[in-house]
């Protein structure tokens, strides 16, 4: 068989509008930064900084009131050459189709990362969910899950749940993509309940994942987990589930924050206390045996390790030159700016980037899809052993790479994973 021609380079397009995007823009320029040390061939490079498929739909859905209300929503699946695309679907007023094509991106990453067969795709409706009652947003669910039916199935994309979305949600939307089919389809989606095919720990996956990442990275620098403070931004879904996870190897929480504010005792807080607070008050404002803080004050506070758990460019080039703690491990994606990694890596600071430290999620995710396939179900600790060994393994590998040709850890990640997806594409090649 001859030879293939070999690739030319890739002529530079400009940014699309619609793709013009703060997080967008911010994800290229880890990719580029990236790309300078992946050795990957300029076509290959060309074809990773843009999204395969991007939709944009409209949701109507009836009120409760009467009225019809209208949603944009979106889904970009930025590559496909690894597996089906996987990624979460998130509700949130600051939606666009530049964001979700960031989190795509960063999707693929982390699933190249961890080596699981898989793209990254990342989707979400325009909307303020607290503002709707439980009908409205089933009937929200139910028409974005139907709008997404030609470009979503098991060996497609696979939904998962992410901001202000839930093991619900995603029931609906199996629920509604199994109507239209007419059989069950529980590996449609994952992320949810384990009476419909989810997984045990799926729900605490992110949150145990950002600590096993941790615990690798801290003794990777000679340091213990056992004993160091730490700070929580974010005592959510994510956030939460690090704390107590934290706490109990040991390490002492002394401040965590939710969208009203946070508490900070540098004693330790009795987390038991304070979840049961923030279930019963709705929020972490006004609890009574610590300290309040901002959440701009907390990221400055002094502790070990300080884990970004909420959302996105919350350690920028303004606040960096005051974080005091020794490590950041991102628990959110893309918490930290590109301008705060240069100061944070001027200052001798180590940040365990999002695609690998937050990657948990959608490596239990994984398990749940092979599960529902197979109809074969684990208990949790075999869940447990399974994401530690992919975790810790991507820990490994990314530290091999930093140490070998002297990266920033994220930019060892990113070199990882694209050098991952350039692999494959190169194998595939380009159609036509």
């Amino acid at each position: 068989m001859a030879e293939a021609p070999p690739l030319t380079p890739a002529r530079e397009v400009e940014l699309p509008p619609e793709l013009d995007d703060p997080l967008y823009r911010q994800a290229l320029g880890q990719l580029d930064h990236a790309l300078q040390h992946a050795a990957v061939p300029p076509p290959v490079a060309a074809k990773l900084r843009y999204p395969e498929r991007a939709l944009s739909v409209s949701i109507p859905v009836k009120m409760d009131d009467g009225s019809l209300g209208v949603f944009p929503g979106y889904r970009v699946q930025h590559s496909s050459v690894l597996g089906p695309t996987k990624g979460g679907i998130r509700y949130d007023l600051a939606v666009t189709l530049g964001e979700c094509a960031a989190l795509a991106m960063w999707m693929t990453w982390k699933c190249a990362l961890l080596r699981l067969p898989y793209g990254g795709a990342k989707g979400g409706v325009r909307c303020d969910p607290r503002s709707l009652s439980p009908r409205e947003l089933e009937g929200l669910t139910r028409r974005f899950t139907t709008e997404l039916l030609p470009i979503i199935g098991p060996e497609r994309d696979i939904p998962a749940p992410d901001m202000a979305t839930d093991e619900q949600t995603m029931a609906w939307m199996m629920d509604t993509y199994s109507m239209q089919v007419g059989h069950a389809v529980p590996e449609i989606v994952t992320g949810k309940p384990l009476s419909v095919g989810g997984s045990v720990l799926r729900p605490e996956a992110t949150g145990i994942g950002v600590v096993m990442v941790l615990d690798a990275g801290l003794r990777r620098l000679g340091w213990l987990l056992q004993g160091s403070s730490c700070v929580v931004q974010g005592y959510g879904k994510v956030g939460a589930v690090a704390a107590h996870e934290l706490t109990e190897r040991g390490a002492r929480v002394v401040a965590v924050s939710d969208i009203a504010g946070g508490v900070h005792d540098p004693a330790g807080l009795d987390l038991v206390q304070v979840s049961a607070w923030r279930r019963e008050h709705r929020g972490l404002a006004g609890f009574p045996d610590a300290q309040a803080v901002t959440n701009a004050e907390l990221l400055e506070l002094p502790c070990v390790v300080l884990v970004p758990a909420a959302t996105e460019k919350q350690v920028t080039g303004e606040n960096a030159g005051r974080v005091s703690a020794r490590v950041v491990a991102e628990g959110a994606n893309g918490p930290t700016t590109l301008e705060a990694d240069d100061i944070l890596a001027e200052r001798g600071i180590p940040v365990l980037p999002d695609i690998l430290t937050n990657a948990g999620g959608v490596a239990v995710s994984y398990f749940e899809w092979v599960q529902d396939i197979q109809r074969l179900f684990w208990g949790p600790d075999e869940i447990r052993i399974r994401l530690g060994d992919l975790m810790r393994d991507g820990v490994s590998r990314v530290w091999a790479l930093s140490e070998s040709e002297r990266l920033p850890l994220r930019r060892a990640a990113l070199v990882t994973s694209i050098r991952e997806v350039g692999d494959a594409l190169e194998a595939r090649g380009f159609y036509p």
